[in-house]
């Protein structure tokens, strides 16, 4: 029963910068790979970016030299700095936390609207 919520989006211009946080409502083991996903209007949704429990990270191509994904195991938090936005990236974006073999266990935040417009 974990519940991953989301802040930090909001209405960015072309170029600009955005941190997205996801804070769980209980610690999340340190074995379970966290992610961001987002989903735009019409489309499906799609990974941005994972980090694993050795902090092995990988990114979509679209956003990769882009956007950084960390973790805080100490505050029991995972980051999304996102840089140099484009109109492209805006959409909801979604936290999840994944078992890397229980599938069972498969966690997901209520999403953070994040728009790129001038």
């Amino acid at each position: 029963q974990v519940q991953l919520v989301e802040s930090g989006g909001g209405l960015v211009q072309p170029g600009g910068s955005l941190r997205l946080s996801c804070a769980p409502s209980k610690s999340i083991a340190s074995m379970y790979v966290m992610g961001w996903y987002r989903q735009a209007p019409g489309k499906q949704r799609e990974l941005v970016a994972s980090i694993s429990s050795g902090d092995s990270v990988n990114y979509a191509d679209s956003v990769k030299g882009r956007f950084t994904i960390s973790r805080d195991n100490a505050k029991n938090t995972v980051y999304l700095q996102m840089n140099s936005l484009k109109p492209e990236d805006t959409a909801v974006y979604y936290c999840n936390a994944r078992h890397p073999y229980l599938i069972e266990y498969d966690y997901w935040g209520q999403g953070t609207q994040v728009t790129v417009s001038s």
